[in-house]
């Protein structure tokens, strides 16, 4: 077995199963990084083919090599710069056999390209038509390797690897179309001549996308951008004009798609009800609804075993390690702290799991379409939706998904917006406060009553977020016009490997990024907590000893107070005390004053940094965080200190505050300033103080 140095390209428009051919070539030999200089996601993974390794790249989605969005953006740049290093030596373009009529334009773009390429026609299982006809149709059309397949039965995909194997030991020859699909006009000729380039559809696409080609050098921007200009080329003319010859082109092609009408029909009939005005509004919230309802359903019996493990764990090491300032360092700052966070993988992995399920299924398309209309009313877009929606998960890759909205007002606004809708960070945060708030209970038979305050702090982040939107709207000056296109894809059965790659891909980075900081942070908190200066720490010892012997406490409390007294000598006593005043009207004590300022790491750890605190005590007592943190009483008024009040003061706190220096440098990043991060900051924080301040003050 050798490494080859083929590259081999995954290329069609969204929705026509690309991921799926990916997920089966690549399988866990995959992995995700970033295109050079961008924050575009690209998916790479490597791929047996007889005796040679190739690499493949899953390129993302794109209708034209007429770009609307960021990621066509990077697509175009590849493909029109061959000493790029993921340019393709050749390209499996995968098409929707059920759509050629759109799929094929993009198709015939690349071939003019003469890069190699090989026709996967997808989703035959779904089809009607005669494989065998179609096949020899677009073979004698096209001139290049036809087949067809289907991603969700695996039929015919060994063919694929045939072919590969193919190009890798026959050449590039066989998978070129030597016709040119497009012919130029006069002026588009004298454009492109004497360009040195062999291929005038490539000099073509450089005079279209002059302004923004990374490729490009200053020289040949100001020289084709001088030689447009002295020939009035007018860009959006020519592109309508090539479209319209290209789909001419095919046309007769794309009638034979003649299957499918009873599955058209079919979608038709489901999409009458899921994108009417009234009921499709309804039934997405409702289906949000049980998809909360469910994480916590679903999700006790693993969270309890999860909790235990821990706990045992934590007793273990204890158990057998000998009384020292490393024991403490691994059960006070290392397990208390990642336990307190993996305890709810199976909360965030439910959600991950829903929100893939309804992608696959072709249901975020349609609430793309079906909330464009009311989007815009706040100054988003319709594809704002996927972006509020996969903040449900987490903030950064909702506002990185926002490059498929072309519009800079309604992107921008997306992206500043977005961080409001509780992400899957938050959860823990929640899950452990919304117990003070309300009881284990049930609401008219079946609804968890801590499931309907949960709902209720996701809504509240929606509202927020689109009032928010609509204060951007007036702000921001923008005469860019708006537009949505969009394909609503066929209902269709999910593919469940595709969806356990997301969730995989999705859960594992949340664990591997999260834990990097937990880690970190229980560290130096567990070193915060247990020291601090010698002469303080010596005299909250014996001024403990002095009250446990005027109370004539035990052994076991007597522990507990001096780990109490020495805490609040400690450097995160001195640090939580430094910040009380400011936070003391908010309802909130040095103690949670720690943890908001650790938080703003990750909200995640504020759970990690409750679980550290209170862990630094009688280390033989095996009571949770959430126990121990019910169990906290104020020692002036007597009574507990996560009463309902400051427990939904910290909520609200948690829902408006954006804690979370990943999804800052995310925002500079995407909109290549540190102007708007700030504001984002300075925005949330501000609705974060006020919301819990009037709540707090309200129910105390």
């Amino acid at each position: 077995m050798s490494q080859s140095n083929t590259n081999i390209a995954l290329v069609g428009n969204p929705n026509s199963g690309k991921s799926s051919l990916f997920n089966h070539f690549t399988g866990l030999r995959q992995r995700i990084g970033n295109f050079p200089g961008v924050t575009v996601d690209k998916k790479l993974g490597t791929v047996k083919v007889a005796d040679d390794i190739i690499q493949m790249i899953d390129l993302p989605g794109t209708y034209s090599l007429y770009p609307n969005s960021k990621d066509e953006k990077i697509v175009i740049d590849i493909l029109t710069n061959p000493e790029d290093q993921n340019y393709p030596d050749c390209i499996i373009y995968v098409a929707d056999v059920n759509n050629l009529d759109r799929h094929l334009l993009l198709a015939t773009q690349i071939m003019d390209l003469k890069i190699p390429m090989i026709l996967c026609l997808n989703m035959m299982d779904l089809a009607e038509q005669n494989e065998e006809v179609l096949t020899k149709k677009l073979k004698t059309r096209f001139g290049i390797p036809v087949i067809c397949v289907s991603g969700k039965t695996k039929e015919n995909l060994e063919s694929i690897e045939q072919l590969i194997s193919t190009f890798i030991k026959d050449g590039p020859k066989k998978f070129i179309r030597n016709e040119p699909f497009y012919t130029l006009s006069p002026l588009e000729k004298q454009l492109v001549e004497k360009k040195g380039e062999d291929n005038d559809y490539l000099s073509l696409l450089k005079a279209h996308h002059v302004d923004w080609l990374s490729h490009l050098t200053e020289v040949e921007k100001k020289s084709i951008s001088e030689k447009s200009i002295s020939l009035n080329f007018e860009k959006i003319k020519f592109q309508i004009q090539e479209t319209l010859q290209r789909f001419n082109q095919f046309a007769d092609i794309s009638k034979l798609e003649s299957g499918s009408n009873k599955n058209l029909k079919l979608s038709e009939k489901i999409d009458a009800f899921i994108t009417h005005r009234v009921f499709g509004p309804i039934l997405f919230f409702a289906i949000m609804f049980i998809m909360f309802q469910s994480i916590y359903a679903w999700s006790e019996w693993p969270m309890n075993l999860i909790d235990n493990a821990f706990a045992s764990l934590g007793q273990l090491v204890q158990d057998n390690m000998a009384d020292h300032w490393f024991r403490s360092l691994i059960v006070d700052g290392v397990i208390a702290g990642l336990g307190g966070i993996l305890i709810f993988i199976p909360q965030i992995t439910i959600l991950f799991l829903l929100i893939a399920f309804l992608e696959e299924v072709g249901y975020m398309s349609r609430a793309v379409f079906m909330f464009d209309g009311i989007m815009r009313r706040f100054g988003l877009n319709g594809r704002s939706i996927v972006a509020l929606v996969s903040s449900g998960a987490c903030a950064i890759p909702a506002i990185m998904s926002t490059r498929t909205i072309s519009n800079w007002k309604e992107r921008l606004t997306t992206i500043m917006v977005a961080p409001l809708i509780s992400c899957s960070a938050r959860i823990p945060v929640y899950a452990v406060l919304v117990g003070f708030v309300v009881p284990s209970a049930t609401v008219m038979g079946i609804f968890n009553a801590q499931g309907l305050v949960f709902m209720g702090l996701y809504l509240l982040g929606i509202v927020a977020a689109l009032i928010s939107a609509w204060v951007f709207k007036m702000v921001l000056k923008s005469e860019e016009p708006s537009f949505l296109m969009i394909e609503l894809p066929q209902y269709k059965t999910p593919i469940w490997k595709n969806i356990f790659y997301t969730v995989k891909e999705k859960v594992t980075t949340f664990i591997v990024e999260a834990g990097k900081v937990i880690f970190v942070i229980s560290i130096v908190l567990w070193f915060l907590a247990s020291y601090g200066p010698s002469k303080k720490m010596e005299l909250a010892e014996q001024n403990a000893l002095t009250e446990a012997a005027a109370q004539s406490l035990n052994e076991d409390d007597t522990e507990n107070l001096i780990a109490s007294y020495k805490l609040e000598s400690s450097y995160a006593g001195h640090l939580g005390k430094i910040i009380e005043p400011t936070i003391a009207p908010l309802g909130f004590d040095w103690k949670m004053g720690i943890a908001l300022i650790s938080s703003f790491a990750a909200r995640e750890v504020f759970v990690g940094t409750m679980a550290t605190i209170y862990s630094i005590g009688n280390t033989d007592d095996e009571l949770t965080v959430r126990e121990k943190m019910a169990g906290e009483i104020n020692p002036v008024t007597k009574r507990p200190v996560y009463n309902m009040a400051t427990s939904l003061s910290l909520l609200i706190f948690y829902v408006f505050a954006l804690q979370c220096m990943s999804t800052l440098a995310v925002t500079k990043r995407e909109t290549k300033s540190w102007k708007w991060p700030l504001i984002q900051f300075t925005y949330m924080g501000i609705l974060a103080y006020l919301g819990s301040l009037i709540v707090y003050q309200l129910l105390s």
